[in-house]
């Protein structure tokens, strides 16, 4: 427990499977789940940056929400779009996705290192331009979703 609590005062992201191959270096015999245990008993969990894909911005508007209790039963009735991260040796790469509700098709995606909305509006105008223009567009109201730059391509 020296040894985990050593190293992780020198490298507090370590996780449990970077800190059991600290450990098995010098010959100590342990799995990650044993490493995983020791740390939550001493009360470590790995440091590190989580990303924040939905951060609404105060001056933004805010749209109603137009899908409760409606029937999707026809294509480019309802788009949505969303962001995810995905995680890499040093950051994220953040995916945009636009898709049809009704046929669960992926009409657009890009990928971007950055969280601005420039990768966003990108991914809109392709799916408008290959698929026309959906009766309702649907997002979580993430900042990248609200700024004009975004909301003047869907009007």
């Amino acid at each position: 427990m020296r040894l985990i609590d050593a190293q992780f005062l020198e490298a507090p992201y370590y996780g449990s499977r970077q800190m059991t191959r600290h450990l098995r270096r010098p010959g100590h015999d342990v799995g990650h789940k044993r490493a995983r245990r020791l740390m939550a008993g001493m009360g470590r969990r790995a440091i590190y940056q989580k990303p924040r894909t939905t951060v609404p911005h105060p001056e933004h508007r805010k749209y109603p929400y137009l899908l409760r209790d409606l029937v999707i039963d026809r294509p480019n009735q309802v788009w949505c779009s969303d962001i995810t991260y995905i995680p890499m040796r040093k950051g994220f790469l953040y995916l945009v996705a636009v898709m049809d509700w009704h046929t669960r098709k992926v009409l657009s995606w890009r990928l971007s290192n950055t969280m601005d909305a420039a990768f966003c509006v990108e991914a809109l105008r392709d799916a408008l331009v290959r698929y026309g223009t959906p009766e309702i567009f649907n997002t979580d109201q993430g900042s990248q979703f609200t700024t004009p730059r975004f909301t003047e391509v869907l009007e």
